[in-house]
C-alpha cells in the first residue's frame, strides 16, 4: 500500500475580514517533492477578487488527475505493444451538475486525447483496447463515481 501527501495551507492575512465571508480563497498546494501550487476556490464558484483565477482550482485539478492517470497507463501500454508516441495531448473537460442527490458533483470527465504517432499507428480496434486497458487500470478514475468517456481526437 502507498501513501500519498499534499500539504494545503491556506493563511488569512493579519486584520483582513473573515466572518462577513469576503475572505480570499487562494492558498497554496505542497507537495514532498518540493513542488508547490497556487490554488484558489474557482471564479465560476466564488467571484474573483475572493478567487484567483490564475491559480488552479480543484475541480480543474480533479479533471487533470483523471486526465494524467489515463495517459500515464496509455503510454506504458503502447510501449509495451511496440507503438512509438511522439505526443500526447489531451484537452480534458470535465461537467459539474446536480448528481442524482441533488449535490453539485463532477458528473462527467470527458479525456480527449490527440496522439501524435511514430510510425505505423495501432489499429482502431487496438487503439480501443490500449484506451479501455488505461481507463480499467487507472487509479484515478476507479476512485471517482462521475462518468469517464474517452474520445480520441
Amino acid at each position: 500500500m502507498s501513501n500519498y501527501v499534499a500539504t494545503v495551507l491556506w493563511t488569512r492575512p493579519a486584520d483582513a475580514p473573515f466572518k462577513d465571508n469576503k475572505y480570499s480563497r487562494a492558498h497554496e498546494w505542497r507537495f514532498d517533492g518540493g513542488t508547490v501550487v497556487p490554488a484558489s476556490s474557482s471564479p465560476s464558484v466564488v467571484r474573483v477578487p475572493l478567487s484567483n483565477p490564475a491559480a488552479v482550482d480543484p475541480e480543474e485539478a480533479l479533471v487533470a488527475s483523471l486526465s494524467s492517470c489515463h495517459m500515464l497507463f496509455f503510454l506504458s501500454y503502447a510501449a509495451s505493444g511496440g507503438f512509438v508516441i511522439d505526443r500526447y495531448e489531451d484537452e480534458a473537460i470535465g461537467e459539474m451538475g446536480k448528481n442524482a442527490n441533488g449535490a453539485m458533483a463532477m458528473l462527467k470527465v470527458r479525456l480527449r486525447p490527440k496522439i501524435t504517432w511514430v510510425g505505423a499507428p495501432p489499429s482502431q480496434e487496438q487503439l480501443d483496447k490500449l484506451h479501455h486497458r488505461s481507463h480499467h487500470d487507472c487509479y484515478i478514475a476507479n476512485s471517482v463515481t462521475s462518468e469517464i468517456v474517452i474520445e480520441p481526437r
